[in-house]
């Protein structure tokens, strides 16, 4: 067996560039930037209101001049109308063009309206709601760089300068192949010796949280059928998952599958709990193998831990070490880094607090349900006190929580 860190060192050493591909904008949500994206004119690209009411020339102010005649009202979109005598305004609409002869907005809430004849009841300053030209950027200015996941606001200011289609980070092509002749298709009833396939579904759904479609298919407990389909998989994708066969049993063909088929182990086991039998390896061709174990609990840890982590490094995303406070007294005795399934919540102080919750055993994927990340106790200690702080590995949103 190897050391967790070894395991991570030895797969992010894997780490690929797919390179790079043009997409619309509107289909990118979630998708890795690969360009700096940058402002096509200034924004915004002429002064703005800020607010309904009227826009005049402040000097007039200056002078004593207080009730102005509406010489014209303007809507957003309306080519600007300027005044020509001190006492004249412009009734305007918020996003309206400042007319140049105008350099002030009155609110409706600090005028008296009647008549066609606008009153200011209160002071007044040069300048006020206005969103002046090129105050957010200037034409040619970085207004989004590249290696950050395309959001919601980056979408806008996509559209807003004019950016049709986006360079975003390709993804790999990914195969994920469950085993096993106890598991049936979801559709059918399993026999009261079979459970239902899916592992293979909840890897296929992890990596949908980045995009990645994924191909799923099944294998049975037949060696020349896995040699077979592992084979055809080698060829046409760039990164295989396996989920189970990969153990010490008798029928756990897949790790002798891969040899012959020139599947170079990096390395077998690893000192984890769960997922102490993680496999993983590279074909002389450049193609990725991860095989993780088939209890679910650990196949989803392996995943999470390992496997997204590489996927992150390969798409430009940071690695981030995020941390939370135990919440209670925890012991593990097995020489094993040991993968605390638990609960986070943020207390006031804005700092995230793990609960543990124990399950049943590395099969009991129904305790995920309620837990929300993998808290990483070191392997050097035993005892794990209440208040101590260590890495997690979230697998839910932490600011929804």
């Amino acid at each position: 067996m190897i050391l967790v860190e070894e395991a991570e060192k030895i797969i992010l050493s894997q780490v690929r560039d797919f390179g790079t591909e043009s997409i619309p904008f509107e289909t990118s949500l979630g998708r890795v930037l690969a360009e700096n994206l940058t402002a096509d004119r200034d924004l915004p690209p002429f002064n703005r209101a800020t607010l309904d009411g009227i826009a005049l020339n402040y000097a007039s102010f200056e002078k004593g001049i207080y009730s102005f005649h509406i010489k014209a009202t303007q809507a957003a979109g309306d080519i600007p109308v300027d005044i020509n005598a001190p006492d004249e305004c412009i009734e305007i609409m918020t996003g309206a063009a400042l007319p140049d002869t105008t350099d002030t907005v009155i609110g409706y809430e600090d005028l008296h309206i009647q008549n066609g004849i606008a009153k200011i009841l209160s002071y007044i300053h040069q300048g006020q709601g206005i969103h002046t030209k090129g105050k957010d950027k200037t034409k040619n200015e970085i207004v989004a760089t590249a290696s950050q996941v395309i959001t919601p606001a980056l979408i806008n200011m996509a559209a807003s300068t004019g950016k049709i289609n986006l360079l975003v980070k390709k993804l790999p092509k990914v195969a994920v192949i469950s085993s096993g002749d106890e598991l049936v298709e979801v559709n059918e009833i399993p026999s009261p010796y079979q459970i239902r396939r899916s592992n293979g579904y909840m890897v296929k759904a992890a990596l949908e949280q980045y995009n990645l479609r994924a191909d799923i298919l099944h294998i049975p407990d037949n060696p020349e059928i896995i040699k077979q389909k592992i084979k055809n998989c080698l060829q046409a994708y760039d990164v295989i998952i396996l989920s189970g066969g990969i153990s010490m049993g008798k029928f756990d063909y897949i790790p002798q599958a891969l040899h012959e088929l020139s599947v170079e182990k990096l390395f077998h086991k690893v000192q984890q709990r769960p997922g102490k039998p993680f496999w993983f390896g590279v074909h002389p061709d450049g193609v990725l193998v991860f095989a993780l174990p088939g209890n679910p609990v650990s196949t989803f840890m392996c995943l999470y831990r390992f496997v997204l982590h590489w996927l992150r490094a390969c798409i430009g995303l940071p690695l981030q070490n995020i941390y939370a406070i135990l919440n209670e007294n925890v012991s593990f005795t097995l020489p094993l880094q040991y993968f605390l399934q638990v609960k986070l919540k943020v207390n006031g102080n804005g700092n995230i607090i793990a609960y543990p919750l124990a399950g049943n055993s590395s099969g009991d994927f129904s305790n995920l349900l309620d837990s929300d990340a993998f808290m990483e106790l070191p392997l050097e200690q035993n005892n794990f006190t209440k208040g101590g702080v260590f890495r997690i590995w979230p697998f839910k949103e932490i600011f929804y929580l």
